[in-house]
């Protein structure tokens, strides 16, 4: 116990310096720093050209858009602008995010002084939801053959879409219908998801008119979850060109005016170093941990490794797991969109699994158990975001190890109490001794070694083989064994 407990303390130890490492960073892909190009820089307007050459950042964004990825672009951000970076490359991937996660990007895009460009690469990449409005925000917008963007309709923390995609036939955009009249409001319970939808699209409309792109296609992209190829995307004046290649995306912004928070700037191209600052070490596991199936497993693990240090005291080593799981996993609530209903649902679930091995229920605790973390499983997540939805093949996988689990143990326990009790006083029911005195009708028997009081209903001699039927209190009820049987 002590070398299984010895062994945990080194993985916490291990997790805790990876955690607090800085961010030296992984290269996706395999990729490492540019280093110097040859032909292609960017620099900007009244630079002396005597001075070293100035410096490109690029950053990764591959996954989901939530706090850590906002405070990656925020701080890479500030270091680009210490370094006095002449242009900053966002290279996106993403299916989207939380809200508040990308106003903070957008925010945070459209204040800094450093030119930013948008890089939706690599091919099948793609920038959606979220990353519709971090692409619209950025001066600079340029996509990889084979990428996509679009689909930025905002979805309820319920889990239901926000109307406005869908208007009823008729209607019109102003708010009349089709012969004129006023249209009808939308229900109450659809006023907050109204409010919302149309700051979204007030929201999108600003950035896009700001850098000059298409206002109409980004207010489509918000209220009816429109999506464009690359192609197409240039054709309508959302991105600014296409390049297969970071090369050919400076190549293009050669000479480009461009609006940044210190005004306006013009890039031009001077042999410039590329730097690449993908994400750290620390950020990628914490990344990992606020995966919704992480956290949803983290969840599941931290309770059952409680439940069996409850049901087993003493065992420590399900009680430590547990309790670092449970740990992560609330670390990870604060970053996702969690349904407490459906995290209360499981640990009735919890509580249900232990009464189950403490009163007999004959399995009714057990199905209650099963229903309950089915149910709160499923409503884990207030998103219709298929990113923060649990898998369903992981809520059934785990639900049909644990239901195997339970259902073993409760085979376990039913075959225990219908064996034979051998301890006690009731485990002497059955067994065979001998008369020590005379039963007449009361007396001494020998069993098992020991001597025990009892009483017959028929007279026994010392010596002969008796049998016991019952007991009562410390007194033993027995009958004369047959010899001849």
């Amino acid at each position: 116990m002590r070398r299984i407990c010895m062994r945990v303390i080194v993985f916490l130890a291990i997790l805790g310096f990876f955690l607090a490492l800085p961010d030296t960073g992984w290269f996706p892909d395999g990729q490492r720093p540019s280093g110097l190009m040859a032909d292609s820089d960017v620099v900007l307007t009244g630079q002396d050209a005597d001075k070293s050459p100035p410096l490109v950042v690029r950053i990764f964004v591959d996954g989901s858009i939530n706090p850590i990825t906002a405070n990656y672009i925020v701080e890479q951000l500030v270091k680009a602008e210490k370094d006095k970076a002449g242009l900053l490359i966002l290279q996106l991937d993403t299916p989207g995010g939380l809200m508040s996660s990308m106003r903070q990007i957008v925010k945070a895009i459209l204040a800094s002084p450093v030119p930013v460009a948008v890089y939706v690469a690599p091919s099948g990449a793609r920038a959606a939801s979220a990353g519709v409005f971090i692409t619209l925000a950025a001066p600079i917008a340029v996509m990889a053959p084979g990428t996509t963007i679009g689909a930025a309709h905002p979805v309820t923390v319920g889990g239901g879409g926000f109307f406005g995609g869908k208007k009823k036939e008729g209607e019109k955009e102003s708010g009349k219908d089709g012969k004129g009249k006023a249209a009808s409001p939308p229900p109450e319970g659809d006023i907050m998801a109204t409010k919302i939808l149309n700051d979204t699209v007030a929201f999108i409309r600003s950035i896009a008119a700001k850098n000059g792109r298409n206002v109409e296609w980004a207010e489509r992209a918000v209220r009816e979850s429109i999506s464009s190829t690359e192609t197409e995307a240039v054709k309508e004046g959302v991105v600014d060109f296409i390049a297969p290649d970071v090369d050919a995306l400076l190549k293009g912004i050669e000479g480009m005016e461009v609006t940044v928070s210190g005004g306006k700037r013009i890039i031009a191209l001077s042999g410039a170093r590329i730097e690449d600052r993908p994400m750290g070490t620390r950020r990628r596991i914490l990344a990992v941990i606020t995966d919704p199936n992480v956290a949803y497993l983290l969840m599941l693990l931290g309770i059952f490794g409680i439940f069996f240090e409850l049901v087993n005291p003493g065992v420590i080593l399900p009680g430590v797991l547990g309790g670092i799981s449970i740990i992560l996993a609330f670390f990870s609530f604060q970053l996702l969109p969690v349904n407490y209903a459906g995290v209360l649902l499981i640990l009735f679930a919890l509580v249900l699994f232990v009464l189950e091995v403490k009163v007999v229920s004959f399995g009714m605790l057990t199905v209650g158990g099963i229903l309950s973390l089915v149910l709160g499983s499923l409503m884990f997540f207030n998103s219709a975001d298929p990113y923060y939805r649990v898998s369903l093949s992981l809520i059934f996988g785990m639900t049909g190890i644990i239901v195997l689990i339970f259902v073993v143990l409760l085979g376990f326990a039913v075959r225990i109490r219908m064996r034979k009790v051998t301890t006690g006083i009731e485990g002497l029911i059955g067994e065979v001794g001998v008369a020590g005195t005379d039963l007449a009708p009361e007396g001494k028997i020998m069993i098992h070694g020991e001597i025990w009081s009892a009483v017959s209903t028929e007279t026994i001699k010392s010596g002969e083989k008796v049998k016991v039927t019952e007991a009562d209190g410390l007194s033993l009820k027995v009958k004369r064994v047959n010899t001849e049987q």
